[in-house]
């Protein structure tokens, strides 16, 4: 599974530098680009002079972070990480990327753990072939894991035998963060970056907030959040739809979950992204807000 589940990445910016009385005249800088990231389809739109030269930047960037966190290019840090057992001088975004993984797991009580990545694996090959994993083969790879076995800082990464890192419930959120940084430095505001998970700087370009409809069916607005959504059968390993693509670190098996899907808002959408991950494998409301009471600005918006 790539980084996104998503078909379209859209991305949109307005002028920062023009009072909101100008906007309307400035019109004409509007300009849209299609393309490629993240594996998958990407929208663009800009109103700005400059719009083409900063979309190009844009997808440098994002094309640039994949050579980083990207599990499906075999290149990649998180590649050469997972297929070498350690990695010197890692980038750092790995770094940073995994720190905040890292802050999440601890509050999550070990919930979200990017080290299930082998255990992704062995039910990804088992459903390709129409079983399920044996159980006792299932424990033998979950001992593999752990995020406290994962030796973490600027010299090095390493992990033990057998293990493997996944950024799949944080990597989209982290794009999107990059990206709006980016397209803030550049003097846009009024921004909406959508990876899979939503980031938004300011609001539309009309001044209203940017309107958002939940898989619950819920609505809300959003300026200067981000929103994540994660559903623990949005993506599932077999055709019947019944083993679903979140695992929880403690069993190895797919997540029996309480929630249809759960939505979390908070400043950082990397943030958002693994809470989001987390409380899919917390059975009550309460213990998400105390998982969230760690991050300052997260709260549970939706969850059925």
């Amino acid at each position: 599974m790539p980084i996104t589940r998503r078909r379209l990445i859209t991305i949109s910016a307005a002028l920062a530098i023009l009072p909101a009385t100008a906007r309307a005249s400035a019109r004409e800088t509007t300009r849209q680009w299609t393309g490629q990231a993240l594996g998958a389809r990407a929208s663009i739109r800009l109103d700005h002079p400059d719009g083409g030269a900063i979309a190009a930047r844009v997808m440098a960037e994002i094309d640039r972070l994949e050579d980083i966190l990207s599990l499906y290019r075999p290149q990649s840090a998180l590649s050469r990480l997972n297929r070498d057992g350690s990695l010197a001088t890692p980038p750092f975004e790995l770094l940073e990327c995994l720190s905040l993984a890292g802050a999440v797991h601890r509050a999550s009580g070990g919930r979200f753990d990017p080290t299930v990545q082998p255990l992704w694996a062995l039910w990804a090959e088992a459903a390709a072939g129409g079983t399920r994993p044996a159980a006792r083969t299932v424990e033998t790879v979950r001992r593999k894991t752990g995020f406290t076995k994962v030796e973490l800082d600027a010299a090095a990464i390493t992990l033990r035998p057998g293990m493997a890192l996944t950024l799949n419930g944080i990597g989209q959120g982290y794009v999107a963060d990059r990206v709006a940084a980016l397209l803030e430095a550049e003097g846009l505001s009024d921004i909406l970056v959508d990876t899979g998970e939503l980031r938004a700087l300011g609001g539309r370009p009309d001044g209203e907030n940017w309107p958002v409809r939940l898989e619950t069916g819920e609505r809300l607005s959003l300026r200067q959040r981000a929103l994540a959504t994660s559903a623990p059968l949005g993506t599932t390993f077999d055709q019947a739809g019944r083993d679903g693509h979140i695992l929880d670190p403690a069993t190895g098996m797919p997540a029996v979950s309480a929630w249809r899907s759960i939505s979390v808002s908070a400043p950082s959408a990397a943030i958002a992204d693994a809470l989001a991950t987390a409380a899919c494998l917390m059975p009550e409301p309460e213990a998400i807000r105390r998982m969230l009471g760690h991050f300052e600005g997260a709260r549970l918006e939706a969850g059925a």
